[in-house]
């Protein structure tokens, strides 16, 4: 029998339960994320429409798409991706967060698959998906490798996988860090380990050691966005 690393850090899981009640509020402590959003579905939703051949001028035009969002928090990505037609499976290892995006996704009437879990077990059982959006995770795990080996088996053949983390370099140490916890309190004190950021070279390289082919990359002082196909 394989053993499974468990790529869950403990100490993260905590930072964001503790603040589970505020995802859906736009001046909260998830407001850098908010302020993010429309960019981020944006580039998301033309991405995964050129890859699949989609219209998104039409009625639900990811209708038949299994799509995942890894570390889903309150819903903030899942529920547009509902809407535009996509069965949608959010999983979270921080507990509390599942019930606030199901309270969220009732009241405004979507269908979404919300789990306590995480990328390992979903592995185990087998499940599969058509599109992994993986945004702002990978700097908050343990064994950053496994996990991306992880997010990139739940993958059907030819799938897409997003992966958005913070570029590991001095700006990002400043800005990033120590500015927007310590001096703006955009986000907690505490909220990220500098030492967990990746440059977008080591994302590349894990996502190669996973038959993934490169199709973007966008790279900027403080962030590293990447999609890749299977």
């Amino acid at each position: 029998m394989k053993a499974v690393i468990d790529t869950i850090d403990p100490k993260e899981v905590a930072k964001f339960e503790a603040m589970a009640d505020e995802w859906w509020d736009p001046d909260g402590k998830f407001k850098p994320l908010h302020m993010l959003n429309p960019c981020r579905l944006d580039y998301i939703v033309s991405q995964i429409a050129l890859e699949f051949d989609r219209d998104v001028k039409s009625k639900e035009p990811f209708k038949g798409l299994k799509i995942l969002d890894i570390g889903c928090g309150g819903g903030l990505l899942c529920e547009p991706m509902a809407r535009l037609g996509a069965t949608v499976v959010g999983v979270d290892a921080a507990e509390r967060n599942i019930p606030v995006a199901k309270a969220h996704a009732n009241r405004s009437s979507l269908s979404i698959d919300y789990r306590v879990g995480t990328a390992e077990e979903l592995v185990e059982s087998g499940n599969k998906f058509d599109v992994v959006l993986n945004m702002e995770v990978v700097e908050h795990v343990n064994n950053q490798k496994m996990f991306i080996k992880r997010s990139c088996d739940l993958l059907k053949k030819n799938g897409l996988i997003f992966i958005a983390t913070l570029n590991k370099t001095l700006f990002s140490l400043i800005f990033a860090k120590y500015t927007a916890e310590y001096i703006l309190n955009f986000l907690p004190r505490g909220t990220h380990d500098w030492n967990k950021f990746l440059t977008p070279e080591e994302v590349y390289s894990f996502l190669l050691q996973n038959n993934c082919d490169v199709l973007d990359l966008i790279v900027s002082n403080c962030k590293s966005f990447l999609s890749k196909t299977f």
